[in-house]
């Protein structure tokens, strides 16, 4: 499916994007392993968190949907899950793939895992080798020293560890995590830096016996889950596209309400004010030990920066959205320590170099990052080689470009963002379906 981009105005209004992706997926895992009933509200019902809901019922949860943003799950403890019948199909979403990895390892029961071409294609060892530390029997697919899904796991007894992650990775950290609610010592997690920590603030919302001391995670296990009333979070990463367009438009205005404003996930908020971005948070409050406010943006003249290190990692997923932002800057921008961009949906420094290149902006490509040079969008065609993220950022871009922009191979914006046109459409960003 081909999208093309037809702003029909200055970015100005108000709106409220879906809930958080992230978390959405840890509340319907760990509201599964709770005992009573959990009910989840401003679910995200996008393809990625509908997959792990199907795997959660494939494995004997009860769970209602009342509405597509509400959930209800009958929870029946810690040790209730059952065999699924069939393989457990995680679809495009490489956090359900690896969080639901760690908590299938300790079941009494084998699973398999598996996914389309693209998840199929992406790293699953930085999982696999700690967990098999645990105790886990894992194998996959070996390809290039590397290995891939599917994943066969056959349930087995774990033990706790000590681990050390090796790089910054919420995934690895949340999958250790789930699969230490089974292990008979403490699980300890010593982080290198600070990565998204939603499964720590979901569990102990649950009531886990876990403590985060200086980036040591200790989770004890044993302790009963308890059922919660939880209600999601705006998705930063979705509210970005916006916040990154009304920044760069002089005129613009907009107003996000609710947004997820986590400290681990907001480095792009940082780099946007350090180029000269007009961005205020309004009425801070929490959801469930998650930070939440609404977000305000007035648009600005940007200059390019030397991106810091420190807040690469709470940028990770608007990286696409930022290399936009940065073709539009007054400047260059450079961008270093990304490598792995490279490992997501697409190789997103290609997908995004290319696609800007294809607009007219000079862009240098490194290992693990870019240079962009701010210039002058212009129309043309590009691809998202599949890509939700890198597809949404092109979309963008739209607005700042003298002619339509046609973004090729759009379906995946579904996986994170369904109702991404409508609210587009709201600020006033015509999206459309190119016709055969």
């Amino acid at each position: 499916m081909d999208f093309v981009g037809k702003p029909n105005r200055i970015l100005q209004g108000e709106i409220t994007v879906p809930g958080d992706k992230s978390i959405s997926h840890r509340a319907l895992m760990i509201g599964s392993l709770s005992q009573g009933l959990t009910q989840i509200d401003n679910f995200l019902s996008g393809q990625d968190c509908l997959a792990t809901l199907k795997a959660m019922q494939q494995m004997g949860v009860r769970i209602d949907q009342p509405s597509l943003e509400c959930l209800h799950i009958h929870g029946q403890g810690l040790h209730s899950l059952t065999a699924p019948s069939e393989p457990i199909d995680c679809a495009n979403a490489g956090t359900m793939m690896r969080l639901i990895a760690g908590l299938l390892a300790a079941q009494p029961f084998n699973s398999v895992l598996i996914g389309d071409d693209s998840l199929q294609n992406r790293p699953m060892e930085r999982i696999t080798y700690p967990l098999s530390l645990m105790g886990a029997n894992i194998t996959g697919v070996k390809r290039d020293n590397k290995i891939y899904a599917p994943l066969s796991i056959k349930g087995s007894s774990l033990h706790g560890i000590r681990y050390e992650l090796p790089v910054e990775s919420a995934q690895i950290k949340s999958c250790l995590l789930l699969a230490g609610l089974f292990a008979k010592e403490l699980t300890q997690i010593v982080e290198k830096g600070e990565c998204r920590d939603h499964t720590e603030r979901m569990l102990s919302a649950f009531g886990s016996d876990i403590v985060n001391q200086a980036n040591h995670i200790t989770l004890k296990p044993g302790k009963a889950l308890q059922a919660q009333h939880i209600i999601i979070p705006g998705d930063f990463s979705s509210a970005a596209f916006f916040i990154g367009a009304a920044s760069m438009q002089m005129g613009a205005t907009l107003m996000l309400k609710a947004v997820g404003v986590n400290e681990r996930r907001i480095g792009f908020l940082h780099m946007l004010n350090s180029m000269g971005a007009k961005i205020t948070l309004h009425h801070l409050r929490y959801f469930n030990n998650e930070p939440v406010a609404d977000i305000e943006v007035k648009g600005a003249r940007l200059q390019g920066i030397n991106v810091p290190l420190q807040w690469v990692v709470s940028a990770m997923d608007e990286f696409p959205m930022l290399f936009v932002v940065a073709a539009c800057a007054k400047g260059e921008t450079t961008i270093r320590g990304v490598s792995e961009l490279r490992v997501k949906e697409s190789d997103r420094i290609a997908s995004m170099c290319q696609g800007l290149r294809s607009l007219g902006i000079a862009v240098k490509e490194l290992p693990d990052g870019v240079i962009i040079c701010g210039g002058s969008l212009q129309g043309g065609v590009v691809d998202s080689f599949g890509d939700h993220r890198v597809a949404m950022a092109l979309l963008m871009a739209s607005w700042m470009a003298n002619d339509t922009i046609t973004v090729k191979n759009c379906d995946n914006i579904n996986t994170s963002f369904p109702n991404f046109s409508e609210c587009a459409a709201q600020l006033g960003l015509e999206i459309s379906k190119v016709q055969d």
